[in-house]
């Protein structure tokens, strides 16, 4: 039992966060390249480029927070050791019944 949840919280990992975390985290570069492509036009055309320079920030503000959240998912994976393949279940048989007050 203890297993299968493993894998389907390794498979919800793999599939589906992971992708999402990637998809953000190109995002966030496009926005800082579309910015930088904005500031630099903007130099070249003798303007300010209070726009780029929003984007390029914002842009690396959000590769930053999905490489945190990346790195937060890492960091509870290696933890809880989720990807193992042979959990140590040998204290299993060791857990009692729980109390019961009537005594059956």
């Amino acid at each position: 039992m203890e297993q299968a949840a493993s894998q389907v919280v390794g498979r919800l990992v793999d599939l589906v966060l992971n992708p999402i975390i990637l998809v953000l985290f190109a995002a966030g570069f496009f926005l800082f390249m579309w910015g930088l492509v904005q500031f630099l036009w903007g130099l070249r055309s003798g303007e300010v480029g209070d726009s780029g320079k929003q984007h390029m920030l914002w842009g690396i503000v959000g590769m930053l927070i999905m490489v945190s959240v990346y790195g937060i998912l890492r960091i509870i994976n290696d933890t809880l050791d989720l990807n193992a393949q042979n959990p140590d279940v040998s204290r299993l048989n060791d857990v009692g019944k729980p109390f019961n007050f009537t005594g059956k």
